[in-house]
């Protein structure tokens, strides 16, 4: 029981570290300095880390709750 609960706490860390990180890879390609005032270089990189961060934990939130309900199915058979 334990060890399922610690697989499952490190599959949920993992699943987000993973998806923040493929986020953040590829809202870089997205020129947020366009949007804000001149010489806001700060501003425009935490702006994308928190997009990034939303986007990220929603996507892994998303895949986890996928996988958990696939591994639910197996209870609609029973």
């Amino acid at each position: 029981m334990y060890r399922d609960l610690g697989f499952t706490a490190l599959l949920t860390i993992a699943s987000h570290f993973f998806f923040i990180a493929a986020a953040f890879r590829m809202l870089r390609a997205v020129r947020f300095d366009q949007f804000l005032r001149p010489n806001h270089v700060n501003e425009s990189r935490f702006l994308l880390l928190f997009i990034a961060i939303a986007l990220g934990f929603g996507v892994s939130e998303f895949f986890l709750s996928l996988l958990e309900a696939a591994r639910n199915l197996i209870y609609l058979v029973q």
